[in-house]
């Protein structure tokens, strides 16, 4: 039928016109663009989930953390050892290289020109890139679902900018929260470049219509902008981690946070403290004493993780089941935490020589 192709997230979303759904005889190609701190597992979750609907991932790294003190460039070391050379032909590495200006004294300048630079480094170097090809900007504890994603890819008929209802948890997805993530993250190419000037901070932070241009780039193309979301309340199109670590990278993400979103809690020694830190998973708590109200979400629901994770529960056990928190509450016997202390994928196999950068056909 008609809908045949559609997924689940579309259908149960709030698009205006899914009546005019067709299927596209050449599918565009999908940008996803993401700084990246330390959060490695998520993004080796990522990319396994996305891989092979992504045509091109933008990953930006910096020298500096967002508190603007240096930091080793550890995703570039795992891109050039061979950890993640299973995606590499799909990865644009953008590196920045300075901190901005009133950074230090307001963290939010040194938050959101992140994303400046890495839309507006990053998106000029892919080359081939048409008008009509998705691109979507995400924080790395923010994972779309596949089959949004893909929708995205091979239909048209849909409106712009778009958001994606996340699946919320806090530590590990053993602590869900209630309701949804949703954060406008993607438009086409083009309306990225006439509308939000390739500042992908303003296609997550401005609403479309107060952007000068978005008139203009109605009249041209045709297409009246219409904000809708992939997924619902209850029916979730991806997943939001938060803080989702061992103790040891929950310490580095508090000390490594920006100048601006108060109270910091790195400022203080005895939020830093890994026993502390171990309570609030154990718990499902937060730093300011407020306690998780909400039972132990259970592995077996449906969207409870990405399937990557669910497949490899082994080597991701810290973030499926609560390593603090008595018997494990899936069939898989210990309890013990995995992972590595900084969110770090295994090691890798010695790696190969090394390879072109990506264009839109994420081939090098």
């Amino acid at each position: 039928g008609p809908s045949c192709g559609v997924p689940t997230v579309v259908q149960y979303s709030n698009l205006p016109t899914k009546e005019r759904l067709v299927p596209r005889e050449v599918p565009r190609r999908v940008i996803n663009a993401i700084n990246v701190n330390h959060e490695f597992d998520l993004l080796d979750v990522r990319f396994h989930e996305l891989g092979d609907v992504v045509d091109a991932f933008v990953v930006c790294e910096s020298n500096f953390t967002a508190y603007g003190e240096p930091r080793p460039l550890k995703f570039r070391e795992l891109l050039t050892n061979g950890t993640f050379e299973y995606i590499r032909h799909k990865v644009l590495y953008v590196f920045l290289d300075h901190f901005p200006p009133g950074g230090r004294q307001d963290g939010w300048i040194a938050d959101d020109y992140l994303r400046t630079f890495l839309t507006q480094d990053g998106v000029p170097r892919l080359r081939n890139l048409r008008p009509d090809d998705v691109f979507i900007i995400d924080d790395a504890d923010e994972i779309p679902a596949r089959d949004g994603v893909l929708f995205l890819k091979l239909f048209d008929g849909w409106t712009e900018p778009f958001a994606f209802h996340m699946r919320k948890s806090l530590y590990g997805f053993f602590w869900k929260q209630p309701g949804s993530l949703e954060v406008v993250s993607g438009c086409t190419v083009d309306m990225l470049r006439a509308v939000y000037g390739l500042d992908g901070i303003r296609l997550r932070r401005r609403q479309y219509y107060t952007m000068p241009n978005f008139r203009q780039y109605e009249n041209r193309t045709g297409h009246i902008l219409v904000q809708w979301s992939l997924g619902s309340p209850l029916h979730f199109a991806g997943w939001h981690c938060s803080w989702c670590f061992t103790p040891e990278g929950i310490y580095f993400k508090l000390v490594s946070a920006q100048n601006g979103d108060f109270p910091r809690w790195g400022d203080y020694e005895d939020k830093r403290d890994l026993n502390y830190i171990r309570g609030l998973i154990r718990t499902g708590g937060w730093f300011d004493g407020t306690r998780q109200e909400y039972p132990p979400a259970d592995p077996s629901e449906h969207m409870y993780a990405p399937k990557y994770l669910l497949n490899n529960y082994d080597h991701f056990r810290y973030l499926l089941d609560n390593p603090y928190r008595g018997p494990a509450t899936s069939p898989r016997g210990s309890t013990e935490p995995g992972g590595n202390p900084d969110g770090r994928p295994p090691p890798p196999p010695p790696p190969p020589p090394p390879g072109g950068q990506p264009d839109a056909r994420g081939q090098g």
